[in-house]
């Protein structure tokens, strides 16, 4: 029997989902999963953006559990500091949570205009100023991690940053969205992480759909 359990939505429209789940695959738990199904009322209001409040992923452990994916981070990096979802260097450790930090409060022109959709494919996606405002910033990020940890991830080995902004990998590849030479090869570092191809895998074999996430741009 699993020592933990994760509830998560879609694995193909889900960025919430798909970054609790990295996380605890990061962390080495041991844990089980528990799929919402699509056509509940609270699992369809998150993926549309529409819940005030995002309670799934929820982490299960013992008699504790988290459901906001920062607390879950926070919670691993407690329970498994080994795995280093956090950086040892304090000034580097707090540089990556204010990464992580960014990326959970902010960006939502991005979330609403390229929603994350793994089975989908749209090239040469046009990009308006809001959604490629958040682009950029990101794009920036990046560079600035990698250029002063060395890479090949943000800071150096994975950390949570990474399953932070592994959704964002995921969007500009289903947008055809075209960046600099040193953001995309992060991207497709991550994108060909064992853990994410396993999570794409299972993301393109889901049957249900959501219509209002589909749409054809």
């Amino acid at each position: 029997m699993a020592e933990a359990s994760l509830t998560i939505s879609s694995k193909n429209y889900s960025s919430w989902a798909l970054r609790g789940w990295l996380l605890c695959k990061m962390a080495g738990l041991d844990f089980e999963e528990r799929i919402l199904p699509a056509d509940d009322p609270s699992t369809r209001a998150e993926l549309l953006l529409l819940s005030p409040s995002f309670l799934v992923p929820c982490l299960k452990h013992g008699d504790i559990s988290v459901w906001d994916t920062l607390a879950i981070a926070e919670y691993l990096h407690e329970i498994r500091p080994e795995a280093g979802l956090l950086p040892q260097d304090r000034a580097v450790r707090a540089h990556c949570r204010a990464i992580a930090g960014e990326m959970h409060s902010g960006f939502s022109n991005l979330r609403s205009a390229l929603p994350m959709n793994l089975k989908a494919y749209h090239p040469r996606f046009k990009v308006w100023a809001g959604a490629q405002g958040d682009i950029d910033r990101i794009t920036a990020v990046w560079r600035d991690c990698l250029v002063r940890y060395g890479g090949p991830y943000l800071f150096g080995t994975l950390t949570m940053a990474d399953a932070m902004y592994a959704p964002v990998c995921t969007r500009l590849r289903t947008y055809d969205v075209p960046v600099d030479s040193q953001s995309a090869a992060y991207c497709g570092r991550i994108l060909n992480l064992p853990f994410m191809l396993e999570w794409i895998t299972a993301a393109r074999a889901e049957p249900e759909e959501i219509e209002e996430l589909d749409v054809e741009f």
